[in-house]
């Protein structure tokens, strides 16, 4: 679950939330702060407005309240009813206590009043704002003072509470609110569009950066960004060209030194040729000689002999390994029976008696029959070598290509040999190590089967290993 909650984005998606983000952020900040400004300031200004109203009329009662003096009568329902009139108006609905007798007209009833707010009109003017059938509405509560003859005020008795509506309040406000939100809707806008705009002058010269990063990883090192401004990422795209030109001059050397090292070693192994095939051509002579020579000369003899054979493989191979790294080497495909080109390989080595070879006698496959037979011969005469008997061939046909193996039953490569068993010149192991091969024979067939698109790979067995080459079809 938390994995889907993860959405990645890439950086010009963060640019525009974090735009986004930062612009309702600030839209609401300042529009918050408007807002509640205004409203403070129109309010305040409504209750100002109605207190002052309230009071001013308040001042101006001349009604017989109160204590009476000689002469005045009680107010009668009439001037009571004025009295309410003169308080009243556009939007407000009065109510007047006096003398446990309540005067009201509208929907406003005392019941609607907070009794804490009832209990502190009693002994000053006070103000409140009440929600009130869904509106708002300003309520403000006085008692109502006359003056003695001796100068003294004194309380009349009489209450009044002035209901003043405050819809037009709330419709400003309702109005103020509509502007400020299509205020931010644009201001959103505005900072979408900056952001859209943003990105891509920051995301452009780092998408060129990328693919110019992709093709030189492709092998174009003559790839190059031009430089426009003086800012972080014009120094960043200075410093990829200086990257670019110090690797393009490192690999032309480094190229220059591999052509050189591969001349030499063709070269080398083309001089050694002539030599070789002279001291070869005697070989058969000085084996016969030895037969009639003392023993310790005659082992000497051998010794010399077996050496010219193991240096004669070793520039054999040296110069199959110059054809594969000058890119010389080509395919001459032709369809052949595998289970013959196998007996072949077997029989001309004299190894067909000590090896199980299970290929089906129909099977027949286009490749390269004397580089299919340098694979088989690498890979089983490396099993009669390091391993143990038995060791099995099988071929097969599948609709992937041609499938051959070679297991043996032998102790194994090392774990840690493994990764390694193709390398040049590798050999696992001190025995290996000072075996009479060269180390280039897995190279080789492997070589071999790349040649013909396939691959070989190797996997330990209990016991033995097992090698497992693939060839495509043609």
């Amino acid at each position: 679950m938390r994995a889907l909650t993860r959405v990645r984005t890439g950086l010009r998606e963060r640019l525009v939330i974090t735009f986004i983000l930062v612009a309702v952020a600030a839209s609401a900040l300042v529009a918050g702060i408007g807002y509640q400004l205004v409203k403070s300031s129109l309010i305040a200004r409504t209750e100002r407005a109605a207190v002052s109203d309230v009071t001013r009329t308040l001042e101006q009662i001349s009604l017989p309240i109160g204590v009476l003096w000689p002469g005045e009568l009680p107010p009668s329902s009439d001037e009571i009813a004025e009295l309410r009139s003169s308080l009243g108006g556009y939007g407000r609905e009065v109510i007047i206590e006096y003398e446990g007798a309540v005067y009201t007209e509208g929907d406003r009833r005392l019941t609607d009043l907070p009794s804490e707010l009832r209990g502190r009109a009693i002994r000053r003017t006070v103000t409140q704002r009440l929600v009130l059938d869904d509106q708002m509405w300003l309520v403000i509560g006085a008692q109502v003072h006359r003056k003695a003859r001796d100068g003294r005020i004194q309380p009349t008795g009489l209450t009044v509470y002035v209901f003043v509506s405050m819809a037009d309040e709330e419709r400003l406000l309702a109005d103020l609110r509509r502007s400020l939100a299509q205020a931010g809707l644009i201001t959103l806008l505005l900072a979408l569009t900056a952001a859209l705009f943003s990105a891509r002058r920051v995301l452009l010269p780092v998408r060129r950066l990328g693919a110019a990063a992709r093709a030189l990883g492709q092998g174009r090192l003559d790839v190059r960004l031009p430089v426009n401004g003086q800012d972080e990422l014009a120094q960043l795209t200075a410093t990829f060209n200086e990257m670019a030109a110090e690797l393009e001059k490192s690999v032309a050397e480094l190229r220059a030194l591999e052509a050189m090292s591969r001349r030499f070693v063709a070269d080398v192994s083309h001089e050694l040729r002539t030599p070789l095939a002279a001291m070869t051509a005697v070989t058969d002579m000085l084996m016969d000689e030895a037969e009639r020579l003392p023993p310790e000369p005659a082992e000497a003899v051998r010794i010399v002999l077996g050496e010219i054979e193991r240096l004669r493989e070793l520039v054999e191979h040296l110069i199959e390994i110059s054809r594969f790294d000058a890119g010389t080497a080509r395919l001459d495909l032709e369809n052949v029976n595998i289970a013959e080109t196998v007996s072949d390989s077997l029989e001309v080595r004299g190894w067909t008696d000590r090896v199980q070879v299970r290929v089906p006698e129909d099977l027949t496959f286009t490749l390269d029959p004397s580089r299919f037979d340098v694979i088989v011969a690498n890979l089983v005469g490396n099993a009669l070598k390091h391993g143990g008997p038995p060791v099995i061939l099988t071929a097969r046909g599948t609709v992937n290509g041609l499938e051959v193996k070679v297991r043996d039953h032998g102790k194994g490569i090392p774990p840690e040999a493994l990764p390694h068993v193709f390398d040049r010149f590798f050999k696992a192991g001190a025995e290996r190590a000072r075996s009479h091969g060269s180390g280039l024979g897995l190279s080789i067939a492997r070589s071999n089967a790349q040649l013909h698109g396939g691959t070989i790979s190797v996997r330990p067995q209990n016991p033995g290993t097992l090698f497992t080459v693939w060839i495509p079809p043609r």
